[in-house]
């Protein structure tokens, strides 16, 4: 398995893990056209095979790091796919001296929090009726970057 950065081949790819992760952002293919131009920084993970595993978006925001959109293939999780998706967002993040990495997740996505809690996120706040379909609260996530 390798990680590259995301680019245009993939969105296919990248839309099919979404659809099957509806606690997730659900995003355009205009959305991951930005990201596979560099408007936004992605990545995914790529098996021997050439399938796409799993993906992680992000930005930067001055001195911070924010995770905007990310998901694991059902059939391959629990495999060190997400960490290791984690961890290149992270050394990215180190790159421009991020401070810390924030995020938010469905406040009933008890999977992903645990995941983030794992990784030495926090939850710093509430975001009432954040997502739609269905309307549901996000708790904003942040961990330092060392």
């Amino acid at each position: 398995m390798a990680i590259r950065p995301l680019d245009l081949r993939d969105i296919e790819d990248v839309l099919a893990i979404q659809a099957a992760c509806p606690e997730i952002a659900q995003w355009s293919t205009w959305d991951y056209d930005r990201v596979a131009r560099g408007e936004m920084a992605g990545w995914v993970m790529e098996s021997e095979s050439g399938e796409i595993t799993g993906f992680l978006v992000a930005r930067r925001i001055v001195n911070d790091l924010e995770i905007l959109n990310f998901a694991v293939r059902s059939g391959a999780r629990r495999q060190g796919i997400g960490a290791s998706l984690l961890g290149e967002a992270l050394r990215w993040g180190s790159t421009f001296s991020a401070r810390q990495a924030f995020l938010e997740v469905r406040v009933s996505n008890l999977a992903a929090l645990r995941f983030y809690e794992q990784h030495k996120f926090q939850i710093t706040g509430r975001r009432p009726r954040y997502y739609t379909a269905p309307i549901e609260d996000a708790f904003v996530l942040s961990a330092q970057i060392l």
